[in-house]
């Protein structure tokens, strides 16, 4: 945090600091505009939205991630500046991919009648499986919901995607070498021509944690150097490393112009192996710093990046689910963590 001290009553010192203030705040809101902060409500004893926007202004976070279309949240950011991503729950993609009409009612509740908030992106299902029921849902979904933004006039503003794991690569090791399931193909390319289609970006949930634990100072962004050399590329971190491997896997499935944006990042606190208090505040708060740049791949940062979780959730199974806020239930926070 910034502190101005007293230099006397110079005038000229005094419009001097109070310049390079102004600057170095102007700094902190571009930089810090990168992080946003996934709300999840699966917890019984969570603070009302209304204190929960107030949170994130405090902190001064400004882009939220929403999994669903509860309209307390979304009265609760209207005028708040907070540019949301707002999720389509995976249970809604059947409905919405069935009928044009359906969308655009979706469209009118959770969109147009919120004017005064401020829609960034909107993620038609999370992590929905390949292979599973959903799966034929997703793409006439995402059409849908983006001819119901078109009619509205907002195409320009509000871009629509869907949000992956990392489950659909097929090889992630080296990076270069990136590429995705052969089996996940016939579901992820036609999403891949859509997103280009349409400029608009691939959503990401991207877990150090569940990918590899045996280099805890690579995953936790502590390496004292490179660690995996990939040609003239060398990797710090896993976090870098994995992301490129999705940037590979896009180049070879026709999708080498999106950009990602990672829609989920975290580390527990409890609840597992290497899940200390300690070990998560060192992964997000190097996270948020790290996202700043690019990666040796895409080296032309910053990195769009929303930190896994604002608050626990004790409704979650297993024990591990449940401890991935920053914040605890009662709005104090977990850890100190600079979110710029």
């Amino acid at each position: 945090m910034a502190k101005l001290y007293s230099a006397g009553k110079s005038p000229p010192r005094m419009a001097a600091m109070l310049l390079l203030f102004g600057l170095l705040m102007a700094s902190l809101e571009i930089t810090g505009a990168q992080i946003g902060v996934c709300y999840g409500r699966n917890g019984n004893n969570l603070p009302a939205p209304g204190e929960v926007v107030a949170l994130y202004n405090q902190y001064n976070i400004r882009r939220m991630r929403l999994y669903d279309t509860r309209q307390d949240a979304l009265q609760a950011l209207g005028g708040s500046n907070i540019e949301l991503i707002l999720g389509v729950p995976n249970d809604n993609l059947q409905n919405i991919a069935s009928s044009q009409a359906n969308a655009d009612s979706w469209v009118q509740d959770n969109i147009k009648n919120h004017p005064n908030v401020k829609f960034r992106y909107i993620a038609v299902g999370n992590e929905v499986s390949p292979s599973g029921a959903q799966a034929q849902f997703v793409l006439p979904a995402m059409q849908n919901i983006n001819n119901a933004i078109s009619s509205a006039g907002l195409g320009n503003q509000i871009k629509v995607s869907t949000a992956i794991d990392t489950g659909v690569l097929g090889v992630s090791y080296p990076p270069s070498s990136g590429s995705f399931k052969s089996d996940d193909l016939s579901f992820l390319n036609p999403i891949i021509s859509f997103l280009v289609k349409n400029s608009a970006p691939l959503l990401v949930n991207l877990y150090p944690y569940f990918s590899d634990l045996s280099n805890l100072n690579y995953a936790l962004f502590t390496a004292p150097g490179v660690v995996v050399q990939d040609g003239q590329l060398g990797y710090k971190n896993l976090f870098d490393a994995i992301l490129d491997a999705v940037y590979s896997a896009l180049e070879r499935a026709g999708g080498s112009s999106l950009k990602i944006v990672v829609s989920e990042s975290g580390w527990p606190s409890a609840g597992g192996t290497q899940t200390t208090v300690d070990n998560a505040r060192t992964y997000n708060s190097n996270l948020i710093q790290h996202v700043k740049g690019g990666t040796p791949k895409r080296p032309t940062g910053p990195i769009e990046t929303y930190v896994f979780a604002m608050f626990d959730e004790d409704n979650k199974t297993p024990e591990l689910e449940k401890h991935w806020g920053l914040f605890l239930p009662n709005k104090q926070p977990k850890y100190t963590i600079n979110f710029n």
